[in-house]
């Protein structure tokens, strides 16, 4: 597998009203708490304040008997409750008619009372409490079930209500930290960008001279180019409230929420301008509207329009600039697009060189390198790699020095970690002796043609140790940034891409299915230079998809009118390119079969081999 690197918050609840008392302050829920506690503790301490432990109960004919037998010494009458204290410490319960006076009982029964002292006892404070509790928890306790029933319909309304609320995070002055010192890599982007802060700070000097403040600014590019990023260091550097949202977080099930939620966000950040509303990933409610008889989906395209109306209808004095991101620039609404709205359009791109090393310097700080670290080195090894990739291989390669009881990074943890944010980490599978033979040979094929060819750039590591779906691969980065790529560059990169299949065919005399990636991408490669490069005898035509724009606005992905006659020839001249590559790579690996047999050997031995080792065995 021969890889070819390319070219260069929510809103806050309204706090409870507190009661003061003294130095301490209460709730209303705390009181009602508190009340229902204090009746909980006096209904058990009267409860448990009329209970007898250990007593026994006695029928009155009983009580009768032992009053004249002399064995009662006291009797305290309870309302019904009789205790009877007897002689030798014993406490009996008896229980008479509510109606009835213990004495006309007594009296009845023919039993004299002479010897036992009796005591009525006063139960009526304690009935009254009952009775007044007895009333008062049920009463209680139906007020908290409405109270309950009435926070959860409120609750429920201000969730049906809240739906077209704007969900954006609010980053104020003082917790947006980040500068654009913190940028690198985006030197003409973070220009633009100053003259935005400028504008965010001294809007009065523009205004005096008749210039008009830009209402939004667009940033396009690849992911993980600082698109994010960027637009807070806008917002560091300006020091204004930064409101962030997706795209994705406009829409809901409900229709007309999307569009409510731009009015609400639009609003929020007027009443704090000067203000940044940022709308990261904006294809996802910016794409084209529906024309003609193409269906369309209503709910996305009302949030368009919302978005269209506000920046529109901007005051002229409003001071609130509206930054968005995406990486499909060309899906975009023609309408979202024109000067009024999105006034800047700023395309940020990969990296060079130059800023490679500026990014690698910003995320090297607080790690510890070794003294053989070469940024410059490093700077060139990670052609095509986004400031996002940078920031993680650095981590990736803290991580492998750990794991490595390191104190230091060095440039063998960097040149792994490079390789693993690239094509994945490794993977220890099982192989024959012929697996790896014939990996070995398929990699050598890719390494040794592409040594030998001049326009390609030089191998910079072999492996036949498996990475994501790949059993083997040869890294053949640019050795620099280039912006143009030549026919004889591309037609000499597809013939190195048809190395690992010549390999095989002339030392197994047989084919593999390895090679499958390497057909894809020289395919592609081919297709692109027939169909849209103008590097093929049909002549300077582009048969590529047309993506143009019609004036009235319709957007086409269909194949243009080409007869099947004209793409017969397409086809042909794509499979004459694929051919004579791989008849270069037949012819070139014959006549340094030498040369391919000890590259193999090597990595059948060692497994991986850098630039320098390879070159040594080419050269000798």
């Amino acid at each position: 597998m021969a890889i070819h690197e390319p070219m260069a918050k929510k809103p806050l609840k309204q706090k409870e009203q507190r009661i003061k008392v003294f130095k301490f302050s209460f709730t209303l829920k705390d009181i009602l708490l508190w009340v229902l506690l204090s009746i909980v503790v006096m209904a058990m301490f009267i409860s448990f304040g009329n209970t007898r432990s250990n007593t026994s109960e006695k029928s009155l004919s009983d009580v009768f008997a032992d009053i004249q037998a002399g064995t009662i010494e006291k009797m305290e009458v309870e309302d019904t409750r009789l205790v009877l204290t007897y002689r030798n410490g014993e406490e009996f319960v008896a229980y008479k008619e509510p109606q009835a006076s213990v004495y006309e009982i007594l009296d009845v029964a023919g039993v004299s009372v002479q010897n036992v002292d009796i005591e009525v006892v006063d139960t009526t404070p304690a009935a009254a409490m009952w009775g007044f509790l007895g009333n008062l928890i049920p009463s209680l306790l139906f007020i908290g079930f409405l109270f309950f029933l009435f926070r959860q319909a409120r609750g429920a309304q201000d969730s049906l209500f809240s739906f077209g609320r704007s969900t954006a995070r609010l980053y104020n002055k003082h917790m947006s930290k980040i500068t654009f010192q913190d940028v690198a890599g985006v030197n003409e982007a973070k220009e633009e960008l100053q003259e935005v802060v400028d504008f965010l700070k001294r809007p009065k000097k523009y205004s005096e001279l008749g210039a008009r403040t830009p209402k939004g600014v667009l940033l396009v590019g690849p992911a993980g180019t600082g698109k994010t990023l960027l637009a807070k260091a806008v917002a560091g550097e300006a020091g204004v409230p930064f409101f962030s949202m997706a795209g994705s977080e406009f829409m809901e099930m409900l229709v007309g929420v999307g569009a409510k939620r731009v009015r609400d966000l639009f609003d929020t950040a007027k009443k704090q301008q000067p203000s940044i509303i940022f709308i990261d990933e904006i294809d996802a409610i910016g794409r084209r509207r529906s024309v003609g008889l193409v269906g369309g989906h209503d709910e996305r395209e009302q949030t368009l329009n919302q978005i269209l109306v506000e920046m529109d209808g901007f005051d002229p004095r409003t001071n609130v600039l509206v930054i968005a991101a995406t990486n499909r620039g060309d899906l975009l609404d023609t309408a979202l697009l024109r000067p009024g709205r999105f006034d800047r359009r700023i395309v940020l791109e990969y990296p060079d060189v130059t800023g490679r090393k500026s990014i690698l310097s910003i995320h090297a700080r607080g790690k510890p390198f070794a003294p053989d670290v070469k940024w410059e080195k490093v700077a060139k090894r990670t052609v095509g790699f986004s400031g996002a990739d940078l920031e993680n291989m650095l981590n990736e390669a803290a991580i492998l020095a750990v794991r490595s009881d390191k104190k230091a990074i060095d440039m063998h943890d960097l040149e792994e970690a490079a390789t693993k944010v690239k094509l994945g980490p490794e993977k220890k599978r099982l192989q024959s002796d012929l697996d790896r033979k014939m990996t070995a040979y398929h990699e050598a094929g890719h390494a040794v043609v592409t040594y030998v060819l001049p326009n390609t750039d030089p191998v910079h590591r072999i492996s036949i140790v498996s990475r994501g779906m790949a059993l083997g691969f040869t890294l053949i980065p640019p050795d620099q940034d280039r912006l143009h790529e030549t026919k004889s560059q591309m037609l000499e990169k597809i013939a190195a891409m048809m190395g690992g299949r010549a390999a095989e065919e002339i030392i197994f005399g047989d084919i593999t299915s390895g090679a499958a990636n390497d057909f894809d991408q020289a395919t592609t490669l081919a297709r692109l230079m027939v169909e849209e490069y103008g590097m093929s005898p049909l002549g300077p035509m582009n048969f590529g998809p047309d993506t143009d724009i019609t004036e009235w606005g319709k957007h086409y992905y269909d194949q243009p009118s080409i007869s099947p006659a004209t793409l017969e020839k397409i086809d042909n001249e794509i499979k004459n390119i694929l051919e004579t590559a791989y008849k270069k790579a037949i012819s070139t690996l014959k006549k340094h079969r030498t040369e391919l047999n000890a590259v193999a050997e090597e990595l059948i031995k060692k497994e991986t081999i850098d630039g320098d080792e390879f070159e040594k065995i080419m050269k000798s």
